[in-house]
């Protein structure tokens, strides 16, 4: 899930990261390069450390808290199969506060203090950025669950982040699986657009959707912006419902989302709603309200109900470890992305930062929860994407759309 500049502005963040990064410059070898003994990659004779920098507290903690509960089963099952090479995952949690500024700061004590050999990236994407720096300079592979902007694995200018890779798609894909829906599932023809202006996120979900919608010959009567932390809607939703749009595109995060769809509802908008993952929260149905959900979509990385049989097989086993709780895409993506750090390092043969890294790219045909994928060039997964649907408050798998 991408986020840029939701919490912090990027001035701050590239300051706090550029003084983390002089810190870190200090533990070198004395000929500008870094050392795996000082800067971490190393693991003790009988564990592998595997950081985890989550948002465990703020804003977004039921991101960050759901990819560790999915990061702890996969975890707790690596090590009762007798681990890796014998050696067992120790798996350090550590809480970035849904912040970008302290995502560095923790990014640097997993690496210079608890020698983790791989880490996973914050849920999103705004704090995934602040620590992609660090993670280069010191050689450390870092893995992102849920940050899905393309920024996280390739720079404007087109180079490659050499240790940044994700499990989860990225967002022009989902915004673009969005639009097909709308248009061939739901016939949609006239469309309006209301995301987060603030967020890169909702942007790139909105732009995506709108290019799709376009070339399929639908029009957007309307778009409009809100901005994050926003409690109040019917002003903005008046003037889309004025356009008489027949769907709804709302990319953003479930805190502002809930009161969207209540408040939609609340004014007659009846049509069709349709968002991302950063709808996937238990909290939406709490804030919007169950009936006003029915008839709502998003586009996500796995469905519980979905009955393939390793999906179901995790299922069973998350609800047994996790009280009977169903479990979300973050949980499965959290689950994913250590066992796809499992198979790199069995491939690689090593806890080394650059061995790890060349067998986490040359990834193909890995089987996990949500979905088989091969990394491609940009070091993104080639997987499907799943459509569900909210009925009584609860999600319902609808469908599954290939790449």
């Amino acid at each position: 899930m991408a986020e840029s500049n939701k919490f912090k502005k990027v001035g701050s963040v590239f300051l706090a990261t550029s003084l983390l990064a002089g810190v870190l410059a200090g533990c070198g070898t004395g000929d500008g390069k870094e050392s795996n003994s000082s800067s971490g990659g190393k693991s003790d004779s009988d564990t592998i450390k595997i950081g985890a920098n989550l948002e465990l507290s703020g804003p977004v903690a039921s991101y960050g808290s759901s990819i560790g509960q999915g990061a702890e089963l996969a975890v707790k099952e690596i090590n009762d199969a007798g681990g890796i090479d014998g050696k067992k995952i120790e798996l350090i949690k550590v809480d970035n506060k849904s912040e970008n500024a302290e995502s560095a700061s923790q990014a640097m004590k997993l690496i210079t203090q608890d020698k983790v050999v791989a880490m996973l990236s914050p849920a999103t994407s705004g704090n995934t950025i602040a620590t992609v720096q660090i993670a280069n300079e010191n050689k450390i592979p870092i893995v992102g669950a849920a940050a899905t902007a393309p920024n996280i694995t390739v720079n404007e200018d087109g180079s490659i982040n050499e240790y940044a890779f994700r499990t989860c798609f990225i967002d022009p894909f989902q915004g673009t699986v969005a639009a097909n829906f709308a248009v061939d599932e739901l016939d949609a023809k006239n469309v309006a657009i209301f995301a987060d202006n603030a967020s890169d996120y909702a942007k790139g979900l909105a732009a995506a959707f709108k290019e799709t919608i376009e070339e399929k010959g639908g029009k957007v009567v309307g778009e409009e912006a809100y901005v994050a932390k926003d409690t109040d809607f019917k002003t903005t939703l008046t003037r889309i419902k004025a356009s008489n749009p027949d769907f709804v595109f709302i990319p953003g995060y479930y805190e502002e989302v809930g009161l969207i769809i209540k408040q939609a509802r609340e004014l007659g908008i009846d049509v069709p709603l349709m968002g991302a993952d950063g709808w996937d929260s238990p909290k939406l149905v709490e804030l919007a309200g169950a009936k006003a959900l029915d008839n709502t979509y998003i586009t996500n990385h796995y469905s519980a109900e979905d009955p393939e049989e390793k999906i179901q097989s995790f299922v069973a086993a998350f609800k047994k470890e996790f009280s009977d709780k169903s479990p979300d895409a973050f949980n499965a993506l959290g689950y994913d992305s250590i066992y796809f750090l499992k198979d790199a390092i069995e491939r690689a043969g090593s806890t080394d930062g650059d061995k790890i890294q060349q067998a986490l790219a040359d990834t193909k045909d890995l089987t996990v929860v949500t979905g088989k994928f091969t990394v491609d060039k940009n070091h993104n997964p080639v997987k499907t994407a799943t459509v569900l649907e909210y009925v009584d408050g609860k999600q319902k798998f609808n469908s599954k759309v290939n790449p």
